[in-house]
């Protein structure tokens, strides 16, 4: 198998459609949860919407960079998103969420193997099969959040 299109299914597993690593994933925590549950904070936790924002931030931001543009995403910018008010707004949001997240891994897929070695953008934030892998892994991260979130939910 192409490395490319083994590390575009281990980004699917995690945001679309797999079980392996954590027994769910991105599209199943938050397909059916109303959108008062995921606006609703826990303490001084992010909330649902806030985490699933916050990766969505990233994977559009490296689609850019995929699709030849610029590199235009800030750590400092990643939370900055406007509130969430009806159950509209959130299933536009997780539309976007999931296309830009298929558009992810179609293009990482798309990739010649080689490509996964060459710099990312600059040398400082290394190759391109670390920024994907580094995706994959902060995707865990949050996931496994937003789990623990919705149990303290009671969901």
């Amino acid at each position: 198998m192409k490395n490319t299109v083994e590390i575009a299914s281990r980004f699917r597993e995690v945001i679309l459609n797999g079980t392996w690593i954590a027994n769910t994933n991105f599209k199943d925590q938050l397909e059916n949860l109303d959108w008062k549950t995921a606006v609703t904070p826990i303490q001084n936790l992010n909330t649902i919407a806030a985490l699933a924002q916050h990766v969505h931030y990233y994977i559009k931001g490296i689609n850019q960079v995929f699709k030849g543009g610029t590199l235009d995403i800030k750590d400092q910018f990643s939370f900055d998103f406007p509130a969430i008010h009806s159950q509209d707004q959130w299933e536009a949001f997780l539309s976007t969420f999931w296309n830009d997240s298929k558009e992810f891994a179609s293009l990482t897929e798309q990739m010649p193997d080689e490509k996964l070695e060459e710099v990312f953008v600059e040398v400082k934030y290394g190759t391109y099969k670390r920024n994907i892998e580094a995706m994959i892994e902060h995707s865990y991260y949050h996931l496994g959040q937003i789990v623990l979130i919705k149990k303290q939910l009671n969901f």
